[in-house]
C-alpha cells in the first residue's frame, strides 16, 4: 500500500474506531437508564461486542504502523448534533437499532470494495459478525417498550425520524471521506 493509500484507510478506520467508541459509550450509559433485566444482559453483551471492535480498528491502525486520527466530528456526533439525546427509552432504542444499521450498511459497503486489504477485509468480517443480533435485540425490545406503553407505533415512527437524520448525516460525511484521497 502506497502512504496516501494508508493514510486514507487510517482515516476511514479512524472514524470506524470512534463511532464505535461512542456507541459503546451510550450503551453503557443505557445501563443506567433501562432496568429491564434481559435488556441488561443484552446491554452488557453488546457493550462487550462495542469495545472490542473499537478495539479491533485501533489494532489495525496500529497494524499500518499509525496511531488512530482524532475524530471530533465523526458520524455519531453529527447524528447527535442533528437528534438531540432521546429523552425516553423507545427512542433510545430506535436510534440504536439506526445506528446499528449503518454501522452493518458501511461494513458491508466497504467489504465490497474491490482493493480492500485481507487484514481490513478480517476487520470488516469479525465487526459484521455481531451486528445482525445487536439489531435482532434491540429492535425486539424496542417495540416491546413501546407495546408496554400502549404507543405500538412509536418505535416505528421513531425509527423513520432518525432514518431520515441518518441520511442527512451520512451525505455529509460522505464527501467528507471521498476527499480523504484527495489528501
Amino acid at each position: 500500500m502506497s502512504p496516501p493509500s494508508i493514510d486514507a484507510l487510517v482515516k476511514v478506520c479512524s472514524y470506524y474506531r470512534d463511532a464505535e467508541m461512542r456507541g459503546s459509550n451510550l450503551l453503557y450509559r443505557m445501563l443506567r437508564f433501562v432496568d429491564d433485566p434481559e435488556a441488561q444482559m443484552n446491554l452488557s453483551e453488546h457493550l462487550a461486542d462495542e469495545t472490542r471492535h473499537a478495539w479491533l480498528w485501533t489494532k489495525r491502525i496500529r497494524d499500518l504502523g499509525r496511531t488512530p486520527v482524532p475524530v471530533d466530528d465523526g458520524y455519531q456526533v453529527r447524528i447527535g448534533r442533528k437528534a438531540g439525546f432521546p429523552r425516553n427509552v423507545i427512542d433510545l432504542f430506535a436510534l440504536t437499532v439506526v445506528v446499528e444499521q449503518r454501522a452493518l450498511r458501511r461494513y458491508q459497503e466497504h467489504l465490497r470494495r474491490p482493493d480492500v486489504d485481507e487484514e481490513t477485509r478480517d476487520v470488516l468480517n469479525q465487526v459484521s459478525k455481531d451486528e445482525g443480533w445487536h439489531l435482532d435485540w434491540m429492535r425486539r425490545k424496542g417495540r416491546e417498550f413501546a407495546e408496554k406503553a400502549g404507543e405500538p407505533e412509536r418505535f416505528d415512527s421513531s425509527i423513520k425520524r432518525f432514518r431520515d437524520i441518518d441520511r442527512e448525516v451520512m451525505e455529509e460525511l460522505n464527501e467528507l471521506e471521498s476527499s480523504f484521497d484527495a489528501s
